[in-house]
């Protein structure tokens, strides 16, 4: 160790929205998931180990090209879920794609399956994603990364 940190996780990422009520509602059209709390002004939205950390109002301007990762079961629901609910994909392809809230938070959902990070059990089991299993070249990417 050379005395530096080592980055080993996320904790949760911050979202500025204008409306809380209409932004848990509209994320809760999109992904299924827990409350984790509520206080003046914020919303916490549980993934298990992490969170979503929703404040408002909004004082930025909106994304353009920035962006954070959503990691999801059903990439395809949450792509006809995203249409139901009126919003324009921005991009994507196969198993990710990209869109933008109406507060200007731009996501990028892609799928458990596809990627190399692992759940522990603990934290599947929460979530309710027990029996998801890992493409091949993920677990590639798993093993070839020594992650397994």
């Amino acid at each position: 160790m050379d005395g530096t940190a080592r980055l080993v996780g996320i904790n949760h990422v911050a979202l500025e929205v204008s409306d809380l009520d209409a932004a848990l509602d509209l994320y809760r059209r999109l992904f299924g998931f827990d409350l984790r709390g509520r206080v003046r002004g914020m919303a916490f939205i549980d993934m298990g180990d992490q969170f979503l950390a929703l404040s408002a109002p909004r004082r930025q301007a909106a994304d353009d090209d920035r962006h954070f990762g959503l990691v999801v079961d059903d990439v395809d629901a949450a792509r006809a879920a995203a249409g139901e609910a009126g919003l324009r994909v921005l991009g994507g392809r196969g198993q990710s794609f990209d869109f933008r809230d109406p507060w200007g938070n731009r996501f990028q959902v892609v799928g458990y399956r596809d990627i190399q990070f692992e759940r522990t059990p603990g934290v599947r089991r929460k979530l309710g994603i027990e029996d998801v299993g890992k493409t091949d070249a993920a677990r590639r990417e798993i093993s070839d990364r020594g992650l397994a």
